[in-house]
């Protein structure tokens, strides 16, 4: 269910390098959430680092919503670059398993294949 590569380089480097592969690939980043930032300054102590990028292609966030409006909810697509023990990763969750355990239609099935090929690659550029 998980996409996750691990990185020799840098967290900063390797968040660069995936919002350059994003827009590449004819997406863009509508937010980054900095979550080890928010959970420290909350005072949760948390060694680690986390950005996730939320990503969209407008085209294919369309033509999911214009089949089941309901999976508004889950999107946008996410993208993640996290430390765990001292390594930079970069993961998502694939957008197949997830839209087929939301729903069975055939046309959102398709997309899910064209949007996880492309999110996969971005993860891949950037490592």
């Amino acid at each position: 269910m998980y996409y996750i590569v691990e990185t020799d380089k840098p967290f900063d480097q390797a968040s660069t390098d995936l919002e350059l592969a994003v827009k590449r690939h004819g997406f863009g980043v509508l937010h980054v959430h900095d979550l080890a930032g928010t959970l420290r300054s909350k005072g949760v102590a948390f060694d680690e680092q986390c950005r996730i990028f939320e990503v969209c292609n407008p085209a294919q966030a369309a033509k999911v919503l214009s089949v089941d409006m309901r999976l508004n909810m889950a999107l946008p697509c996410r993208i993640s670059v996290f430390t765990e023990k001292g390594r930079t990763k970069i993961g998502l969750i694939k957008p197949v398993e997830m839209l087929s355990a939301l729903s069975r239609d055939e046309a959102l099935v398709q997309v899910a294949k064209e949007v996880e090929e492309k999110t996969m690659q971005m993860v891949d550029e950037a490592k």
